[in-house]
């Protein structure tokens, strides 16, 4: 059996990055792990576009920005990008004891972002996607299991 999550309003909806579960990491609080995730995107190559990213009223409108190409991408982005996710979603879960207990309960289950736009993330429309996300939610998991043993 799977877990899906996707939704922001479900009772998964803590798993996506888009939960208001805020963090400080690099130096700045950042409101979702979609908004650090997206400003990553243009350190150091355009810092300015990066804080208006981190400063987005919603994680969408994070979404949105961190999308435009007019702002040229970090240069080795493809090699970094799951260790930036890696580590806010780390820096989420290690900040909220709720969730993070939340995570833990969920056991072996498989995590799959149900994303049916996102083969790369998620799971994608149909179900063949790499579901890194997932896999980093379980790999998270294990570790913080690790710990509380």
């Amino acid at each position: 059996m799977a877990i899906l999550f996707y939704s922001s309003s479900d009772q998964w909806a803590f798993l996506s990055n888009f939960s208001r579960h805020g963090f400080e990491l690099d130096d700045a609080y950042w409101m979702t792990v979609e908004h650090y995730f997206q400003a990553a995107k243009f350190f150091p190559t355009d810092p300015e576009h990066a804080e208006a990213i981190r400063v987005a009223a919603t994680p969408k409108q994070a979404k949105t920005l961190g999308r435009s190409r007019r702002h040229p991408l970090r240069a080795d982005w493809e090699a970094v990008k799951d260790d930036i996710m890696r580590s806010a979603v780390r820096a989420k879960f290690v900040t909220h004891l709720e969730i993070r207990n939340r995570l833990l309960a969920t056991g072996d289950e498989r995590l799959v972002e149900n994303a049916p736009m996102d083969y790369y993330w998620g799971c994608g429309r149909s179900g063949a996607g790499l579901n890194r996300l997932g896999e980093i939610l379980m790999e998270l998991r294990d570790e913080l299991a690790r710990d509380v043993a």
